[in-house]
């Protein structure tokens, strides 16, 4: 505990965005037992306000909010703070989003479900080492499917541009598409 403190350093602002409230309360609580000093944020705008009035040293920061992305409470922490470490939690985890979120100056990215241990390790991580393997790295299935989402967005969600360049067909795209789609 004290060695994590340690690395926490002097300032254990944690600013904690996420419009899934119960999740987002009990990652504060679970933060606060690890040392940090945590404050919640359920929208956009809501993070915005956090950040102009005391930019946080820690964010973790859903990409997809109700009105709107994370990715702009990253780049308004990054140009307030920009010492700060910021890990962008994303219930869809496409290669493209994390890639966005890093080139925005997020510090790692995380896909949900991810407990407090993982939040942890990825805001106090070092960048001279690679993290340890995950517990339950994505499967065949759910790295094809990264890749076709990622194509996807990449062709302005257009299908048919889509599967030609998948070479698939068509109607086999929508499928995949409507089975995986989020909420």
């Amino acid at each position: 505990m004290a060695e994590r403190e340690q690395k926490i350093g002097e300032d254990r602002s944690l600013l904690l965005v996420d419009d899934d409230t119960a999740f987002v309360e009990r990652l504060a609580r679970a933060m606060e037992k690890r040392g940090f000093s945590a404050r919640t944020a359920a929208s956009v705008a809501e993070a915005r306000r956090a950040v102009a009035e005391a930019p946080p040293a820690y964010a973790v920061i859903d990409l997809r909010l109700e009105d709107g992305s994370g990715l702009d409470v990253v780049e308004d922490l990054r140009e307030a703070r920009p010492d700060a470490r910021i890990v962008v939690l994303t219930g869809y985890g496409a290669i493209a989003t994390a890639v966005a979120a890093v080139k925005m100056g997020a510090t790692d990215y995380l896909s949900k479900p991810a407990d407090a241990n993982d939040v942890t390790a990825a805001l106090l991580a070092s960048g001279e080492a690679l993290p340890p393997p995950p517990e339950n790295p994505m499967s065949a299935d759910r790295v094809r499917w990264e890749h076709i989402q990622r194509v996807f967005e990449q062709c302005d969600r257009n299908v048919s541009e889509t599967a030609r360049r998948l070479h698939m067909h068509r109607r086999t795209l929508q499928r995949i598409l409507a089975k995986r789609s989020p909420k």
